[in-house]
């Protein structure tokens, strides 16, 4: 993939839209709950591209609950193909990914670019890189996984996420209770102690 143009990354959960609004932001990636109202925080940005996906941030299917799936990974990689193709529209551009809390599909969702977009690098890198972005990261796994299979990473993106959650358990230990406590145990003890 080409370079985007885009000089600045930003992370965030819904109620932090209000101040991200400060740096003009000209790309929005939007995901939320399917039984959510919409926000309005983007009606007071200058106008920007957004594409809004509707998933619950879970990694184990739960009654009335949408899982993420292959096919909502497939429209953030195609996202990113977007961005890509409409760089020649733009001299700079500032990308805003948000979930809900800003925590585990928005970061899932960045990844997922920074791996489309930077094909060549190690994917211990790319989560450093997501570190500085967000240092609260918790990408959802079952969202990793599939950006590992469709960007032909063979196992390499799932094991450099363990290591990201080995970092964030020694690093920040409240991000592994607080995940235990939303039925995501499963990827607490995926960790690598590093």
């Amino acid at each position: 993939m080409k370079p985007i143009s885009i000089s600045v990354l930003t992370i965030c959960g819904i109620d932090e839209l209000s101040q991200a609004r400060d740096t003009p932001v000209s790309h929005v990636l939007s995901m939320l709950d399917p039984d959510r109202l919409d926000v309005d925080a983007f009606q007071a940005y200058a106008p920007h591209h957004r594409t809004l996906l509707r998933f619950h941030d879970i990694i184990d299917p739960e009654p009335g609950k949408v899982m993420p799936t292959a096919t909502h990974v497939e429209a953030i990689l195609q996202f990113g193909e977007e961005l890509a193709t409409s760089r020649a529209n733009r001299h700079d551009g500032h990308l805003l990914i948000h979930c809900h809390m800003g925590v585990s599909r928005s970061t899932a969702g960045m990844l997922s670019l920074l791996a489309q977009l930077y094909p060549e690098e190690p994917e211990d890198r790319l989560f450093e890189r997501l570190r500085k972005i967000r240092p609260q990261a918790w990408p959802n796994s079952v969202m990793i996984g599939y950006t590992d299979e469709l960007l032909g990473r063979k196992g390499r993106l799932v094991d450099a996420l363990r290591k990201h959650y080995g970092h964030q358990v020694e690093h920040r230990p409240d991000l592994a209770t607080w995940m235990k406590q939303l039925a995501r145990g499963r990827e607490v003890k995926m960790a690598t102690r590093i």
